[in-house]
């Protein structure tokens, strides 16, 4: 199999971009809510600045441009299909932060926040490339 870039659907590309920003937006910031009324800390040791927002931004349309190539090489023009695609492919990086928990490097707290946010949002990416097949 080979790419055609001349066929990947672009509008879902960037629809799943603006999607990914605005649910990160949402559960992030319900999450610090929560927390601040627990008078819980959070996300203590976040860098400073206006790179991690701009970062954010990138790879929104850059995860949103991979699951695409993704669903067009596997040529799957099913909704229910592509929705899974986009589930199986929140569950592959789910699994890397599994390891770092299993490592240390991350609490089980931030673990499931992460692995919450990653197979929800890739989910309605795969829907969303779903529904231009």
């Amino acid at each position: 199999m080979f790419v055609s870039w001349s066929s990947i659907h672009f509008l879902p590309v960037i629809i799943g971009g603006i999607a990914y920003m605005m649910y990160g937006g949402i559960y992030y910031s319900l999450l610090l809510n929560k927390k601040k009324k627990e008078n819980e800390t959070f996300l203590t040791n976040q860098s400073e600045g206006p790179f991690k927002y701009i970062y954010s931004v990138i790879i929104a349309f850059i995860n949103s441009f991979f699951l695409a190539l993704l669903i067009q090489l596997i040529g799957s023009e099913q909704l229910l299909v592509n929705t899974g695609i986009g589930f199986f492919f929140g569950l592959v990086i789910s699994m890397v932060y599994l390891k770092n928990t299993l490592f240390g490097l991350m609490s089980k707290k931030s673990f499931w926040i992460a692995v919450g946010d990653h197979l929800i949002i890739f989910t309605i990416l795969g829907m969303i490339h779903g529904l231009f097949m």
